[in-house]
């Protein structure tokens, strides 16, 4: 496994944003999907909790600042492109904004169909 800095990360392909899949530490439950940038990852880096880019506020936020549902990072990967980031997290209380465990909590009606294909 190949270890890069933070310089290698490939932030203009999306002006400025990088995409980052949150992941469960231990039971590796996809838990949500966000944005970083530069100065988020850094925040990230130099705290040890997840820090995002708000696309809607458009501003730097700590997952569970108002909640108190912190994300506490154990180890971040890096996709083959530089583009895409993996955060281990350990999350206190639920990961969605919702109340749910995992953002991923509903299903695609048609996606239905793809069990008999």
């Amino acid at each position: 496994m190949k270890t890069l800095d933070v310089k290698s990360l490939d932030f203009k392909k999306g002006n400025g944003l990088i995409p980052v899949v949150i992941q469960d530490f231990k039971s590796k439950e996809v838990l949500m999907v966000a944005y970083t940038n530069e100065e988020a990852l850094r925040k990230t880096l130099q705290t040890g909790y997840a820090h995002y880019w708000s696309r809607s506020r458009n501003k730097l936020w700590k997952k569970g600042e108002t909640s108190g549902n912190v994300q506490k990072v154990k180890n971040i990967l890096v996709d083959c492109d530089y583009d895409t980031l993996l955060f281990l997290v350990e999350q206190k209380g639920n990961a969605c904004h919702t109340g749910e465990k995992t953002c991923f909590h509903n299903k695609l009606l048609e996606a239905d169909r793809l069990r008999k294909l």
